[in-house]
């Protein structure tokens, strides 16, 4: 495959000319009919058995030309944007200048260059950035959840309900004498002061012990859902069959064992100071590049294609609609369920996406600014980065990411570096306040290779796309 020519536009839209000689052509009308001669239909033979030059003579030479341009239009592609060194963004509009066994295949792929804008300034950005301190108290309520994790319910046989005991009740309402529906329960667990039932009804329940039944004489809400229960008095009658309450565990090493991998208390709460400290930190530094990246936006100065936003958006779509398989549910049903559509979807994340791409285009205003530049043994180093942190094979990695994809990654993480390191840090807005398990910071910049990790999954049981779909992978953001 041969890129014949790189034809410049004006407007921003290229034209690549790729040639692909008589014998790739060839072969691929080769695979073509492999793939596809158990389908047709020809009189005299069994479906599957008829030569290609009799299926060629009955249905015409070019008969399986269309899917040999098909197999060979993703390499095609990928082979010009490499020859050309350029970034898309979009899909190539592909149109088939000549095919001939004789002579091969000539394409022709229209693209829109991806716009590079300016910024007019990035050093010395201020952005708030916090230092997380951790105080006793937080590890303290750290420790309560895991001790409220380890409790157990023990039956009370010797005293009245209490306030957070767990009440096992039967109990039946009436509004002017009559039971109403969905009035009815039995041997329901009611913590006691938990807020599950109507205002009143569990304070009733203290002081009574297990085998008493009495009324409970409440009043619901006037805004309580059900509009004929709105606002009416109504009487419960209840019986309390028994009583339970937590135990809590002893807050000494033989808790630390139980509850973590520690064998002293001191150092599980050593473990959970350096967790805290560490997603504040997180925190901060998430919340200081979102800042940064805020600044960045307001000092992009050009044109952003619609093509782009609406390209990220298809993104984002196809990594929703892969997270809801993962669980069971398509997307069309995940609409129908939301009340949504298409479209009301798409104008849900248009925000999100908007502001991912103006980032990404800043960064890479910046990473022109400065002069950086990558070679290809770089990129080598990053195929190989990706593949261990992704547990993939390198192949699949650079079938997925161009050089040209993977150089403007490394370009945008390395002007983003830049940034932070000469801003100028202030104080927080408000301080953050994560938890021990959840300290995850959000990355402002859209990486190319964990979107790689994602598509990996997503096609992990793909025998078959559409060739001009393949051709657009990878030069999207």
């Amino acid at each position: 495959m041969v890129l014949k020519e790189h034809r410049k536009g004006e407007d921003g839209r290229d034209e690549l000319l790729v040639s692909v000689d008589a014998e790739a052509f060839a072969k691929a009308i080769d695979r073509a009919y492999s793939k596809t001669k158990n389908k047709i239909n020809v009189p005299g033979f069994r479906k599957g058995k008829a030569p290609r030059n009799m299926i060629e003579k009955l249905y015409g030479e070019g008969f399986f030309y269309e899917d040999a341009i098909n197999d060979l239009l993703p390499d095609a592609f990928d082979e010009a944007l490499r020859k050309a060194d350029i970034e898309i963004i979009g899909r190539p509009d592909v149109e088939i200048v000549s095919a001939g066994r004789k002579d091969g295949v000539e394409l022709s792929f229209k693209v829109d260059l991806r716009p590079e804008l300016t910024i007019k300034k990035y050093k010395g950005i201020a952005a708030s950035k916090e230092v997380h301190n951790v105080e006793d108290a937080d590890i303290d309520s750290e420790i309560k959840r895991l001790m409220e994790k380890a409790s157990r319910l023990v039956e009370v046989e010797d005293r009245a309900a209490e306030k957070d005991d767990v009440a096992v009740i039967d109990f039946e309402g009436f509004v002017d004498g009559v039971a109403f529906e969905g009035g009815k329960g039995e041997k329901y667990n009611l913590t006691l002061g938990s807020g599950q039932f109507i205002p009143g009804f569990e304070d009733q329940i203290i002081g009574k012990k297990p085998g008493d039944e009495f009324d409970v004489n409440v009043t619901f809400p006037e805004d309580y859902g059900a509009e004929e229960l709105a606002g009416k008095a109504a009487t419960f009658k209840c019986k309390l069959h028994e009583l339970r309450h937590k135990e809590y565990p002893e807050l000494d090493d033989e808790f630390a064992k139980d509850v973590s991998e520690y064998n002293t208390l001191d150092e599980l709460k050593a473990s959970i100071r350096e967790k805290l400290e560490k997603a504040g930190n997180d925190a901060a530094e998430a919340q200081f590049e979102n800042d940064i990246s805020d600044e960045l936006i307001k000092n992009l100065e050009g044109d952003i294609p619609e093509v782009m936003i609406e390209s990220r958006i298809d993104e984002m779509l196809r990594d929703f609609a892969y997270r809801m398989s993962s669980q069971g549910l398509d997307l069309e049903t995940y609409m129908k369920i939301t009340g949504q559509d298409n479209e009301a979807l798409r104008k849900g994340l248009r925000e999100q996406a908007e502001r991912t791409v103006k980032i990404r285009l800043a960064l890479e205003a910046v990473a022109k600014a400065e002069g950086y530049t990558f070679t290809d043994e770089d990129v080598e180093a990053e195929y190989k980065r990706m593949a261990d942190e992704y547990k993939m094979d390198i192949e699949r990695i650079r079938a997925m990411l161009t050089p040209q994809e993977v150089k403007s990654d490394l370009k945008a993480t390395k002007a983003l570096d830049f940034v932070k390191a000469n801003a100028k840090a202030t104080k927080p807005r408000k301080k953050a306040e994560p938890k021990a398990e959840d300290g995850k910071a959000a990355k402002a910049p859209a990486s190319r290779a964990k979107k790689a990790s994602t598509k990996a999954k997503a096609t992990e049981e793909e025998t078959e796309k559409p060739a001009d779909d393949k051709a657009a992978e990878g030069s999207q953001e």
